[in-house]
């Protein structure tokens, strides 16, 4: 099977939630067969729920319709690192690998800061991969905030 990049996807929801005032990060959950099951973008002040990051939705969406809180074989594009609680739930789900385009050395939780998925007590770790759509998911926080701060 060729690789297929789904990060454009992914930037087209961290755009969509910035228009919607929501910190611009968005996720792809992509199935074994390479067909996007779910797309999300952030939603944590639209849904007043601190939980409902990008990541975090796709995984609830793609988990129901699954009928599983099992996504073997899945595929997750997200613009920017997990922070510690989305990387638990992607190690819950059992995703096989991540993709994520900016770091976050501030708030991560794969490459950064707790670092779930090289914790002893992680029921899974994925593939990651990182800096796939970096700059562009960089520029996009970059803008969001300097326009939050202007």
């Amino acid at each position: 099977m060729v690789f297929k990049s789904h990060m454009n996807q992914a930037l087209e929801q961290a755009r969509a939630a910035a228009a919607r005032g929501e910190v611009p990060v968005g996720a792809v959950l992509v199935d074994a067969g390479g067909r996007v099951v779910a797309a999300a973008g952030n939603r944590t002040r639209e849904l007043a729920d601190p939980t409902a990051h990008a990541e975090v939705l796709v995984i609830r969406a793609a988990c129901a319709a699954a009928g599983s809180e099992r996504l073997p074989g899945h595929d997750l594009y997200v613009t920017l690192e997990p922070c510690a609680m989305c990387a638990a739930a992607i190690a819950a789900a059992r995703i096989a690998r991540v993709y994520y385009g900016a770091a976050d050395p501030k708030s991560g939780g794969v490459a950064h800061g707790a670092r779930v998925f090289s914790h002893p007590q992680a029921h899974h770790a994925p593939e990651v991969y990182d800096g796939l759509g970096a700059a562009e998911s960089e520029a996009l926080l970059k803008a969001f905030f300097a326009g939050k701060r202007g």
